[in-house]
């Protein structure tokens, strides 16, 4: 027996930016408010997930480095004690820009659906116009495995790492389809 298969933004559908990120040495989230979730028992083993980001960021002539990043969490819980799906190595952006665009794409593919780490998921990224005008891909070795719950409701954030505070991150938009 045939079934049918949908491909489905998950909501809410952003209108407002996420909050800039300044910190440095921890993980900011900037995604815009309110998270993105993905329901619980939503995923079956073949599930994909879609990302797409645009944002910005400032640097100064001393701009250090930066990791970029798609995590999943527990709704309640905080994007440092979240796990990514795929995250950048450090990356040295470019210099002294002010409110230059960058993009971040990716896909996961679900493995497995259970409780504690039984269900997991693979995936990767490609983030765009920060280092130069080109593509830089994570990770930036081979991919592997995430273990999480689906039972539970979980939110889907972005992620920066930078090494520096002389510079800002933020994100316009943030999409995310479930391929179902």
């Amino acid at each position: 027996m045939s079934r049918q298969y949908w491909i489905s933004p998950l909501p809410p559908f952003h209108i407002a930016d996420g909050t800039a990120y300044t910190g440095t040495a921890a993980i900011g989230d900037i995604s815009p408010a309110p998270a993105i979730v993905i329901p619980a028992n939503a995923l079956e083993i073949g599930s994909r997930l879609e990302f797409t980001c645009l944002g910005r960021f400032t640097t100064t002539a001393t701009q250090g480095t930066i990791i970029v990043g798609i995590y999943i969490a527990p709704t309640a819980t905080a994007i440092a004690a979240g796990q990514a799906i795929a995250a950048t190595a450090a990356l040295t952006p470019l210099a002294s820009k002010t409110n230059q665009t960058w993009r971040l794409t990716g896909d996961a593919s679900v493995r497995a659906v259970g409780s504690g780490t039984a269900a997991t998921v693979i995936g990767g990224l490609e983030v765009s116009n920060i280092t130069a005008l080109a593509t830089d891909m994570a990770p930036a070795t081979a991919p592997a495995t995430l273990g999480f719950d689906s039972t539970v409701a979980n939110k889907v954030m972005i992620g920066v790492t930078p090494s520096v505070t002389t510079g800002s991150w933020q994100a316009h938009y943030f999409g995310v389809r479930l391929v179902n």
